[in-house]
């Protein structure tokens, strides 16, 4: 049974004829491991978006190549990664099942890379630009969790305008002992270099503002 409802399906047509401008890679990594009960729904909804738009093209792998990982920095399945086409990209990533409101983040990622662009306000966008080395920005989540897109959204677009970001989804519920180790209690709650912590979807000035502790102390 399909994933996407057909009405679903339209709409999301005409955003990616409208939106989509270069190829985009949907890259994803599943295990046939028991312990994996969500790789065949991810790889299910990988392929009902390339069947969209030409543009997505899909890209399967099992996570026991260890070449393809560490190319993406993949360390957990599922997982699903965003990058333009042909870039062996691991900056924009989803660990556990894109699905309820993540989802539509996982939309809009498709679209803002096809694009090159990331809207962001004028104060984090001064902030992020500064940003001359490795940070990476966790975002756990739960598939219910209404304010979650908007943080993972906004770790997503600081690693689109600076390749020096890596921004990660983690669903919490399917990583539920590093969550637990993490100390997540309310969602979304966001980890920056393992060390810079904060709770809530803040606007992203006040993200950035986070970004920039963390790297000063990095």
């Amino acid at each position: 049974m399909a994933l996407i409802r057909d009405e679903d399906r339209k709409y999301l047509s005409e955003e990616f004829e409208k939106y989509l401008k270069d190829k985009v890679d949907l890259v994803i990594f599943k295990s046939d491991s028991e312990d994996c009960k969500y790789c065949e729904q991810t790889v299910e909804i990988g392929k009902e978006l390339a069947s969209i738009n030409s543009k997505i093209n899909l890209i399967v792998y099992d996570f026991s190549d260890e070449k393809a990982r560490e190319e993406y920095g993949v360390t957990k399945y599922p997982a699903v990664v965003v990058a333009k086409s042909g870039e062996k990209d691991g900056r924009i990533k989803y660990y556990g099942l894109p699905s309820g409101y993540e989802f539509g983040s996982l939309v809009e990622d498709i679209k803002n890379v096809s694009r090159g662009e990331a809207p962001v306000s004028s104060k984090a966008l001064e902030v992020i630009s500064k940003i001359d080395k490795p940070i990476k920005i966790k975002v756990y989540v739960t598939p219910t969790c209404p304010y979650c897109p908007r943080a993972v959204g906004t770790a997503h677009k600081f690693a689109i305008l600076n390749k020096n970001i890596t921004g990660e989804m983690i669903e919490s519920l399917e990583f539920e002992s590093e969550a637990e180790e993490v100390g997540v209690s309310s969602v979304p709650h966001v980890v920056i270099n393992d060390e810079v912590q904060f709770v809530g979807a803040l606007p992203d000035d006040q993200f950035a503002q986070y970004v920039k502790e963390a790297y000063e102390n990095a």
